[in-house]
């Protein structure tokens, strides 16, 4: 069989670019090394997930789900002290972009595997790329096994790198590089019947500070189930020798008045992960052969919850130009330049917002007492309208905290 495109991993990056491809008539594998349904760590999308999801038919999919509905982001300072939501519809239309969901991944991405093999892509699951097929400098297919340890040499024109943080052909490459500041440690658990807000606010995130910059995530999901963690350095969350991810996480509980209360009724489902959330960028987007997405491409701190909206937003832009690129006969890496260069400046603009975050003597409040026009511009970016002009907001917060030069990365290897 041939294909005009093989897609390594079925998560939201791959998913995407799979059902954008496939609605074009193109002939898509998608190779999933897991069985789905399966876990996933990131579940709040943000309002700006909504043109992608959209894009693939995913919309009627999402209003029907038993998805929580997110309206908003709450801020709340260690004593419990919290912000006045970020309302989305203060800014953006109440019954599109400002509505978005808190998912459950291993639902999330079922639904959108199911979109893309619904529009003609298929997809094979419990299947492991081993290798990537090389002729000379170019990649011209995979290796793969599949369950039953049947390997087989299976070949196209292009190979989308949809791994995620795993990152296959950029570490294979020697492409994978560290962000210079970004290296955090997360950990995490999830709570059944513990408090939740009244009303439109039940399905809000919170981000509640901890000393030294640290930060929980509470994110309620359906069936009375939240997604709740800490993010910190290592050195703080270890301190005092504490290395048990049980013990640290209900330590830092008591850091912050606002989680503790909510945590106080209710009861952990007592599984408890670690991660770290080092962020991570590839020197290019593409070579011959080959293309990376979501955060095979970039993985960003996820403070802000951009991880899913980024790879969504890859999916579609990759399937749009490895489309054109097939009508035009020419898939070279030079053609995925303008590919690059968005998904490089949205993850740039988003970036210069978690440094800002991270500085010790930064808050938006600060900034927005000064600069009025700072607030919306701020939410726009929180909401993941990352592709603009932001330099004003840069400018200005730049008086508050130190923010970082753009990394030179981005640009597709010459063939």
């Amino acid at each position: 069989m041939h294909y005009d495109s093989i897609i390594i991993g079925g998560g939201p990056a791959g998913a995407s670019a799979a059902a954008v491809l496939a609605e074009y008539g193109h002939r898509v594998l998608v190779l999933e090394r897991d069985k789905y349904p399966r876990y996933r760590i990131g579940e709040s999308l943000i309002p700006f997930t909504y043109a992608p999801l959209e894009r693939i038919g995913m919309i009627p999919r999402m209003r029907a789900s038993p998805f929580t509905k997110k309206y908003s982001v709450l801020f709340v300072q260690p004593d419990g002290k919290a912000s006045q939501p970020f309302y989305f519809f203060n800014r953006y239309d109440r019954d599109t972009v400002a509505q978005t969901w808190q998912v459950t991944r291993a639902e999330f991405d079922v639904m959108m595997l199911d979109n893309a093999r619904e529009k003609g892509a298929e997809v094979r699951e419990e299947t492991n790329v081993k290798r990537l097929l090389m002729d000379g400098g170019r990649v011209i297919g995979v290796e793969a096994v599949d369950k039953a340890g049947i390997s087989q040499e299976i070949r196209a024109p292009i190979t989308l790198d949809c791994t995620g943080k795993e990152a296959f052909a950029a570490n294979k490459f020697g492409w994978r590089e560290p962000d210079p500041f970004l290296n955090k440690i997360a950990v995490w658990t999830y709570y059944k019947g513990s408090k939740r807000e009244p009303g439109i606010d039940e399905g809000q995130t919170t981000v509640a500070f901890v000393p030294h910059k640290g930060w929980f995530w509470h994110i309620p999901q359906h069936d009375d189930m939240v997604s709740v963690g800490v993010v910190a350095e290592g050195k703080y969350l270890t301190r005092g020798g504490v290395k048990n991810p049980r013990d640290i996480f209900h330590r830092e509980v008591g850091e912050n008045q606002w989680i503790k209360e909510h945590l106080s009724q209710g009861e952990s489902t007592g599984q408890y992960w670690v991660t770290s959330e080092y962020s991570r960028h590839s020197r290019h987007c593409a070579g011959p052969g080959l293309l990376l997405l979501g955060d095979a491409f970039a993985f960003l701190d996820p403070v802000f919850s951009s991880g899913v909206m980024l790879a969504l937003k890859s999916g579609v832009l990759a399937g749009d130009a490895i489309h054109e690129g097939l009508l035009a006969g020419d898939l070279s890496p030079g053609r995925f330049a303008a590919y690059g260069a968005h998904m490089r400046e949205g993850v740039e603009n988003m970036r210069k917002l978690v440094y800002a975050f991270y500085d010790e003597k930064f808050s938006f409040k600060d900034v927005i007492m000064k600069y009025p026009d700072a607030g919306g511009l701020i939410t726009d970016c929180l909401s993941g309208d990352v592709n603009r002009d932001f330099s004003q907001l840069w400018t200005w917060i730049g008086e508050f905290a130190t923010l970082p030069d753009d990394l030179p990365y981005g640009e597709p290897l010459a063939a």
